[in-house]
């Protein structure tokens, strides 16, 4: 079986990492950048695409609230396309918009107020998907999952994808269903390797790729 920490070297940990957004930095502007590329993410579209996209938002300094509103929705929609996100250009710009105006109203536009204001986990998904229209299950998942170990209240389910390839991996037992001790197994097996468990959210990101990995190596078959 391959050590966790292994498996986090030759897949990648967090997705935040690979795009340089510091998600334990000090400025909530990183968890705002985060949740940009969350909401690439979170459509039918290609990583690859998704993640072009985020870095045409970074080129033009277009990832804070305000800067998005000061954009608006042609700007924002021209940014989209040159990421090659052009099947949801239109849909997404307007997406963007809402999360911004109502993170600006309600929170000041900063995440880690919209986080302390969360009574708990649910609370706290339920006020990330009230943002904005179209925010829903599994752009939050995306998002919560890599703060897992940063913000206290982030604690979403086991993705799919991490379990099925934990479960071909052999770190657990096959199950069809994910449960929190699916998790808390998990954890344990991360930090049994000698890993900080405040970083498990690495090992559940490499997960999350072999288990893309494995997917598309079914639908070739």
């Amino acid at each position: 079986m391959i050590a966790p920490a292994e498996l986090v070297r030759s897949h990648g940990g967090r997705y935040a990492t690979a795009l340089d957004i510091d998600l334990a930095a000090t400025d909530s502007g990183e968890r705002f950048k985060w949740l940009l590329a969350a909401i690439l993410f979170g459509t039918r579209i290609s990583e690859q695409l998704a993640t072009r996209t985020w870095h045409e938002f970074a080129a033009r300094g277009v990832l804070a609230p305000q800067r998005m509103l000061d954009t608006g929705w042609d700007g924002l929609v021209a940014i989209l396309d040159a990421g090659g996100y052009v099947r949801y250009d239109f849909k997404t710009a307007t997406k963007l918009l809402a999360v911004c105006t109502t993170l600006l109203r309600d929170y000041t536009g900063d995440l880690d107020t919209l986080h302390a204001a969360a009574a708990d986990p649910r609370d706290l998904e339920a006020r990330l998907k009230a943002l904005g229209k179209g925010i829903g299950e599994t752009t939050v998942a995306i998002f919560l999952r890599e703060l897992r170990g940063i913000w206290s209240k982030a604690a979403p389910p086991l993705s799919p994808l991490a379990l099925v390839a934990a479960q071909s991996l052999g770190y657990i037992r096959h199950n069809r269903q994910v449960t929190e001790q699916t998790l808390t197994r998990l954890q344990q097996v991360w930090t049994s390797d000698g890993q900080p468990a405040a970083d498990f959210a690495d090992f559940e990101a490499a997960l999350v790729r072999e288990g893309l990995r494995l997917r598309r190596a079914e639908s070739r078959h």
